[in-house]
């Protein structure tokens, strides 16, 4: 005979029996959850750019002045005149000094007066000479005086030769007591005084005078530059050359200071570094570039019309070739891509199309057909930037 529970065991079994399907539920609901679907991968994308492209090449390269001059004496003397100043712009033909003349017009004076009184030798020893050519032929003097007098017009007409000579000689010496800037361009630092005497072997001269408008960079490239080099220069007209003061952390070219044109390839290329010179020629109105300083130059190699650019890291490298992940709704797909062009800036590419857009970043979590989460809007590519790579 069975016995009747007591209701308050009852009550606590009740109680217990709750509490178990309450940890039971609690159990499961993990169990659940991680079967359903994994959450959205956090990515940025950007869309794929058309564009023509420019590709550069750049190297270093020193600034020349197409020439320079060291203004010395041609004669010794004492240096009377400085007309001009340091730094100052002169012109060719222009009177920069003057030295001591008087010594040298004195010469030219008495050269002068020896010419006047051979004249007037040789115009009566030419009067005679006629009279005893006509008393000649009457036997009125005979052969022998006449032939002196002939050997005297022309022993006169030789010292007359002679002496106009030492006048144009003298005018030469007279010439170098003014010097002339024999170029255009600025004034250098002076180091003579007025006062001291000059010597023509003077090494050190009086100052120099450099061209600065137009003037000339001179830059090495690697020689497997020199078929493009070629082309580059026989081209009409000849490939433009940017010069800048250097470049920024980034690699990026800095402040441009000239814009210029190729004009010269070396005739040969240098065995020890396996570089070839060239220069290029600039306008410098502006005086920016300064001749000895050291600038970045970049020309324009060749021009890749409706390139289909994205930043570098859109470009993925797979085990075979390099991939981008498109976006395809909420999910991705990847996409083997042909790499075209590269430098630091951009990415030219083929593989895909015009607008297409790609994971920009966060492609480490990513697999195809994974779901995305787009964090922001797809940021501008950027007009950088060409290539600076040897073509």
């Amino acid at each position: 005979m069975l016995m009747p529970i007591p209701r308050k065991k009852l009550l606590i079994a009740g109680l217990l029996a709750t509490v178990a399907a309450v940890a039971i539920g609690v159990a499961i609901k993990p169990a659940t959850s991680k079967l359903s679907a994994p959450a959205a991968i956090p990515v940025r994308v950007i869309s794929v750019a058309e564009r023509d492209v420019p590709r550069y090449v750049s190297g270093i390269g020193s600034v020349l002045s197409l020439h320079s001059v060291v203004i010395r004496p041609q004669i010794d003397g004492i240096l009377t005149k400085l007309l001009v100043k340091e730094g100052q712009l002169v012109k060719a033909g222009d009177l920069l000094a003057t030295i001591d003349d008087r010594s040298i017009r004195a010469s030219l004076d008495q050269a002068r007066a020896q010419v006047a009184e051979n004249q007037a030798q040789l115009q009566v020893a030419e009067v005679n000479l006629k009279r005893y050519k006509l008393l000649s032929v009457d036997d009125g003097v005979s052969k022998q005086t006449y032939d002196q007098q002939q050997a005297l017009v022309n022993q006169l007409k030789a010292t007359a030769q002679r002496n106009q000579a030492a006048i144009d000689a003298a005018q030469v010496q007279l010439s170098y007591t003014q010097i002339r800037s024999p170029v255009t361009g600025r004034v250098g630092i002076r180091t003579v005084d007025e006062g001291n005497f000059l010597r023509m072997n003077d090494a050190q001269g009086l100052f120099s005078v450099t061209q600065i408008d137009p003037i000339a960079v001179e830059f090495s490239l690697p020689q497997q530059m020199l078929p493009t080099l070629q082309q580059l220069i026989s081209a009409t007209p000849p490939a433009d050359v940017n010069a800048y003061i250097g470049t920024d952390t980034n690699g990026q070219t800095g402040d441009l200071l000239g814009e210029g044109h190729l004009t010269l390839i070396d005739n040969q290329i240098n065995t020890n570094t396996g570089t070839i010179r060239a220069k290029a020629e600039f306008n410098n109105a502006r005086q920016k570039l300064w001749p000895g300083q050291l600038v970045t130059i970049r020309i324009q190699t060749a021009l890749n019309k409706n390139a289909l650019v994205v930043p570098p890291s859109v470009v993925q490298r797979g085990l075979d070739q390099p991939f981008v992940y498109r976006v395809k709704g909420d999910t991705v797909e990847s996409v083997p891509v042909q790499m075209v062009y590269q430098d630091s800036g951009l990415n030219i590419i083929k593989g895909v199309q015009a607008g297409d857009v790609l994971v920009s970043d966060g492609q480490s979590r990513l697999k195809p057909g994974a779901s995305i989460q787009v964090l922001s809007d797809p940021p501008a590519l950027t007009q950088n930037n060409a290539a600076e790579q040897p073509q």
